[in-house]
């Protein structure tokens, strides 16, 4: 355990988690013609495939893009891992098809090596970065800088969001949806509102777990992959991420009295079977929380495929005070780096 974190003292997290609706806002205003043109370009393309290239955090950010390309536009999107470029040199067949490679410091080299290759296998390579200047931008074909500025803290939280909702900006100019590019431009007053929900209540039950599992479904599951990484890494809590119907096979069994579960619930289509999902955990004796329901309040962006987002600001706001309240400081994990090159 790092030294006790006072719950008084501001942490990078904090401040970092209070910058998102900015961050995103300056987006929109310095990158809509970007915006508009990269949509174009993909309508233009009409890929039968897109590929995916991320690590940690950003492959929970292309994981949330997978569900929104095939929920509105029905292409199929994949994630590759790069060590099959990095490591294995495959060869790859991607003519035809968009790479979306999604990384904050543009510097990693498995990174580097898989978005080089699917470019010289025939795909189209958008690069989504928070330096404009690295590496990987400079080989993209297309580059989407997120302009969410420095962030200290270990743990990524505004570049991480940011980076979902240039997706979410991207997906909604290439399917030309007019809800859903309404919802975009209105994230950060969105992303405002979330920043201040109360979701303390669940402090009390997190800050003496020993596990938990964090659930979701559709968009909603990368989230909840992304809210159990960031338990682990800031809170040193075991948390474990399942779709709401996975989660009702083998892990049901580790449900027991009290067991903590974190539920995110947008009012999509998947919304009724969520519920279902919920009750039967409830009757396994797990304490529940639920994004959207009466304990953790919720206001909807005005597009369910959104919601996961503003939902995942309001759960980063609940991490940062679990962690302090668990006595570690969120800013610095012990054996993690903010940035990881890996081969």
């Amino acid at each position: 355990m790092t030294a006790p974190t006072s719950s008084s003292t501001t942490t990078a997290m904090a401040l970092e988690i209070a910058e998102t609706p900015a961050a995103f806002a300056r987006f929109l205003d310095r990158e809509g013609a970007s915006l508009a043109r990269i949509g174009a370009k993909l309508r233009n393309i009409a890929p039968s495939l897109v590929v995916t290239c991320a690590r940690g955090s950003s492959d929970n950010v292309a994981g949330y893009f997978k569900y929104l390309s095939e929920i509105c536009t029905g292409v199929p999107v994949a994630s590759i891992g790069p060590s099959i470029a990095s490591i294995y040199n495959a060869p790859l067949r991607l003519k035809g098809a968009v790479v979306i490679s999604v990384s904050q410091s543009g510097k990693s080299p498995d990174i580097l090596a898989l978005q080089s290759a699917a470019r010289e296998a025939g795909a189209f390579a958008i690069a989504v970065v928070n330096d404009d200047t690295s590496p990987l931008a400079a080989q993209a074909d297309a580059v989407l800088p997120i302009h969410a500025g420095v962030e200290k803290s270990v743990a990524a939280t505004k570049t991480c969001l940011s980076s979902a909702a240039v997706l979410a900006a991207l997906l909604s100019e290439w399917h030309q949806e007019k809800s859903l590019q309404q919802s975009v431009r209105k994230l950060p007053g969105t992303f405002e509102t979330a920043f201040s929900a109360d979701w303390s209540s669940a402090i009390p039950v997190f800050e003496k777990a020993q596990s938990a599992y964090v659930i979701g479904r559709g968009p909603a599951f990368p989230v909840a992959q992304e809210a159990a990484l960031k338990l682990k890494e800031t809170a040193v809590l075991h948390a474990e991420a399942y779709s709401g119907a996975e989660v009702m096979h083998g892990p049901l069994q580790l449900v027991g009295e009290g067991f903590p579960i974190l539920a995110f619930r947008p009012g999509d289509a998947a919304y009724a079977a969520m519920g279902e999902a919920i009750e039967r955990l409830r009757a396994a004796g797990a304490t529940m929380f639920v994004a959207g329901g009466d304990d953790l309040p919720f206001k909807s962006s005005g597009h369910p495929l959104i919601d996961p987002l503003a939902m995942l600001l309001s759960f980063y706001g609940l991490a940062e005070k679990i962690a302090r309240h668990r006595g570690f400081d969120p800013d610095r994990p012990t054996r993690l780096h903010k940035v990881t090159e890996t081969i």
